[in-house]
């Protein structure tokens, strides 16, 4: 079984240069994701949170992770907005306990969130107070969390590729390609 730093630095010079940006930040990547991917091979449920300008890319990895052609198990995943709908009008921290309270009574702390977006909009912040949280975070470094920049022109277009890495990334651990745990 292959260790997953050196998998991703091989897949990503696979793909030529489309990916050569994600070389330099290839410890962050492998750092990040490979956590994210021991929790789902653990079985917990991901809730996907984007800020506003990245609700497109949401329901795109929504209709994309357990999509029907896939050939291999769905994984438990929601959106925080179909948790609680109102989730825009939360404001301050004990609003937040409560969701979070709810969240944890439902999912019985078997769950992460992955937060794609802004590091300053107000959607990250149920994700920022829990440690196993997941980040694609803009503007910002916090703890677990792959850095972007919110200004880089090519930002939709890296989401994607990012997207594309996760996904593959995914399909070699859930079939044992890959070590994430090392």
């Amino acid at each position: 079984m292959q260790d997953f730093a050196q998998w991703s630095l091989d897949t990503i010079r696979e793909e030529g240069g489309s990916l050569s940006w994600l070389e330099e930040q290839r410890f962050d990547w492998t750092t990040t994701t490979s956590h994210a991917l021991e929790q789902i091979l653990n079985g917990k449920t991901i809730i996907l949170i984007t800020d506003e300008k990245r609700k497109w890319f949401e329901q795109y990895i929504l209709s994309s992770l357990n999509s029907a052609t896939l050939e291999r198990p769905l994984l438990p995943m929601v959106s925080i907005d179909s948790i609680y709908t109102h989730y825009n009008n939360i404001n301050g921290g004990e609003m937040i306990d409560i969701l979070d309270d709810m969240i944890s009574i439902s999912y019985k702390d078997n769950y992460f969130f992955w937060y794609i977006g802004s590091g300053d909009d107000k959607r990250s912040d149920i994700a920022k107070r829990k440690d196993n949280s997941y980040f694609w975070i803009f503007d910002e470094d916090f703890h677990n969390a792959f850095t972007l920049k919110s200004y880089d022109k090519k930002l939709d277009i890296k989401l994607l590729q990012l997207f594309g890495l996760f996904d593959a990334s995914l399909n070699a651990t859930m079939f044992g390609e890959v070590d994430v745990s090392s």
